[in-house]
């Protein structure tokens, strides 16, 4: 999968040091991936959820660093193509208001 904003991604890692690796790891095996559903998106990441969010399309919700945060991701399976869109907190992503923003 060809991975859009992977510097976004770097500036995730300097912010949340604890979470580098585990985004580091999710970069590497993203790249390496070839996608064409959620269910294939699931075979590398098990925890991978599809979301909703207001503007009626789908993000992809993956796990990082066990479970301590959330990367939110739009992908393109048509495309293979994947939008790293935000990262946060397990508590910020709990009160479920990032959904509007997207």
């Amino acid at each position: 999968m060809r991975i859009v904003t992977r510097q976004r991604v770097a500036q995730w890692g300097r912010q949340y040091a604890a979470a580098r690796p585990a985004l580091a790891t999710w970069l590497q095996r993203t790249r390496a991936a070839s996608w064409a559903n959620l269910a294939e998106t699931r075979r590398t990441f098990p925890h991978a959820d599809e979301v909703r969010v207001s503007s009626g399309r789908t993000a992809t919700v993956f796990n990082i660093a066990g479970n301590n945060y959330r990367l939110i991701a739009a992908i393109h399976y048509n495309t293979g193509v994947v939008y790293a869109m935000r990262l946060m907190t397990h508590a910020e992503y709990a009160h479920g208001d990032w959904k509007d923003t997207l």
